[in-house]
């Protein structure tokens, strides 16, 4: 970004145009602004060529002119030396002493002296060396906040050239507003003003949409509020996935961030298969739209938790063959958790080696056990080879874990790993003795 910088090159513009000679400035009617010897000590540091001269010089020039009006060409030099030196604060430095020459400057000048400001910060706190620490300061994000915002209010003031087209001109300002948007909401991250970056991820995804960055760091910032607005962060961030610039790499892992998001937001014990299906449905949404509706939601933990706390299963079938959005909270709550004692009437046993399915239909009293013709589960016994022997009509009790349900055309639950109640187990008849037989009995004299 630092090397994009908004100097006024880029639109045809000299951001450190050269000091007019003493006496031909736009006020020389009323007397030059400074003197013959001003200018020549400024126009000497504009020709030196080494960072370390140049700060001589224009130290040289401040120290013995120190109120001139040629300042505002001292301090652009200044700030261009220190880049050079990769020192950022003093660029900084630079930079507001020119911006608090106020009216003295013109709008063009003033902008340059905060977007240098604030680019200054970004280079700063992207520079492997410095940048870990300097991110930690927040009086620094905060005047770098202030100064990306004084920017682009200070944009609105510059005049277009007359030599720059109407499209090169809003390429550049566009270019500029979305610079200085993603730096102030990065220091806003850094100074822990989470609303702020909010407002500026939201303001440059206003001029690009599609960008991938600002939509993935839109969502950071949503979960860094207090309280985290879960619903936006997770919008934003499959916006980021959907983005028509994302890399397949790029996406892949977003997209598996997202999936992580969702999965620790609904406390981990949601199907695999269910948080797949939300996360598509996310992802198709928020690849139509910028916006989040207000009806859209995923289910927290905490809505899970209370409904598997007043779950029953007699419940939870009612409430899963009811439908609706009752039904769909229903299904995150119960799927893959682990039933016990259900009660069923058994109407069909398949046999296998390692598991015994075992169709039966769930009841919860006589009458309903008499009613009972057709099966609306399948069990799948594991370890119990005898369950094959469990007779028609039947009442095994079972414990065993739902995986999964048909809502239509027949409501139909599917359980795994499961256990018929030992005590509805057939019991193994035991096997017949075998007669004792009583050792023939010698003639006298023979040999043993």
């Amino acid at each position: 970004m630092v090397a994009t910088l908004f100097l006024a090159a880029g639109m045809g513009l000299s951001v450190s145009a050269q000091a007019p000679a003493a006496g031909q400035d736009a006020g020389a009617a009323k007397g030059p602004k400074y003197t013959q010897a001003e200018y020549n000590a400024e126009q000497a540091c504009a020709a030196e060529k080494t960072p370390a001269a140049l700060l001589k010089c224009l130290d040289d020039f401040v120290s013995k002119y120190p109120n001139s009006d040629l300042l505002s060409y001292v301090y652009p030099l200044y700030y261009q030396a220190y880049s050079a030196q990769k020192n950022y604060a003093k660029m900084i430095e630079s930079a507001d002493k020119l911006a608090a020459l106020g009216d003295k400057i013109d709008a063009l000048t003033r902008f340059n002296a905060y977007f240098t400001h604030a680019t200054a910060y970004y280079a700063m706190i992207s520079d492997p060396a410095v940048g870990p620490n300097a991110s930690k300061d927040v009086a620094q994000a905060k005047a770098a906040q202030s100064a990306a915002a004084a920017a682009l209010k200070t944009l609105e003031e510059v005049k277009k050239p007359e030599n720059v087209t109407d499209a090169v001109w809003k390429e550049q300002m566009t270019k500029s507003q979305l610079s200085l948007n993603g730096i102030a909401a990065q220091a806003a991250m850094n100074a822990k003003d989470c609303s702020g970056a909010v407002a500026s991820y939201k303001a440059a995804l206003a001029l690009n949409p599609d960008d991938l960055t600002f939509n993935y760091k839109l969502g950071q910032a949503y979960l860094c509020m207090n309280p985290p607005q879960q619903m936006d962060a997770f919008w934003s961030i499959a916006r980021a996935v959907t983005t028509k610039g994302a890399t397949q790499a790029q996406a892949a892992k977003v997209k598996d961030y997202l999936r992580k998001l969702i999965i620790n937001y609904q406390g981990g014990t949601v199907c695999d298969s269910l948080t797949d299906g939300e996360l598509n449905e996310l992802l198709q949404l928020a690849g139509s739209s910028a916006e989040r509706p207000g009806s859209y939601s995923i289910p927290s933990a905490a809505e899970i938790g209370a409904v598997q706390k007043a779950m029953t299963i007699a419940t939870m079938f009612a409430d899963l063959k009811a439908g609706g959005d009752k039904s769909k909270l229903t299904w995150l709550a119960a799927c893959g958790l682990e039933f016990q004692d259900v009660q069923s009437k058994l109407l069909e046993v398949v046999p296998g080696t390692d598991v015994v399915v075992l169709k039966m239909a769930f009841v919860t009293n006589q009458a309903e056990f008499d009613a009972a013709t057709t099966p609306n589960m399948d069990v799948k016994v594991v370890g119990q080879p005898q369950a094959a022997k469990l007779e028609k009509d039947s009442a095994p009790r079972f414990t065993g874990t739902l995986v999964a349900y048909d809502p239509d055309p027949t409501f139909f639950l599917h359980w795994d790993k499961a256990k018929v109640n030992e005590e509805d187990l057939p019991k193994e008849k035991a096997a017949p003795k075998k007669p004792v037989r009583k050792p023939a009995a010698r003639r006298p004299g023979a040999k043993p």
